[in-house]
């Protein structure tokens, strides 16, 4: 599904128009990602919870040539789905 197919599922389910669907799920991933950035958790009841998680420093080969390349440290985006999605999931 892509972000405009999701944003018509959003639009007909909540009964409101395409463009005011637009802004909501924009400014949802908006805030989410602005929450990440700043290190803060979300955690949406039924749904899940969104996080941020370091990732440490490590080695990596490239296959081409066999050289040693250092992969810094870094901070990555996580998503833990809450048992009840888990379970309607299946």
């Amino acid at each position: 599904m892509t972000k405009k197919e999701f944003i018509g599922a959003v639009a007909e389910k909540s009964g409101i128009s395409a463009a005011k669907a637009n802004e909501v799920v924009n400014a949802t991933f908006e805030t989410i990602a602005d929450l990440l950035v700043s290190g803060d958790k979300i955690q949406i009841n039924g749904f899940g919870s969104f996080e941020t998680r370091d990732r440490a420093a490590t080695t990596a080969k490239n296959p081409r040539t066999g050289e040693v390349i250092n992969v810094p440290a870094k901070k990555v985006p996580a998503f833990k789905a809450s048992s009840a999605l888990k379970a309607k999931i299946g």
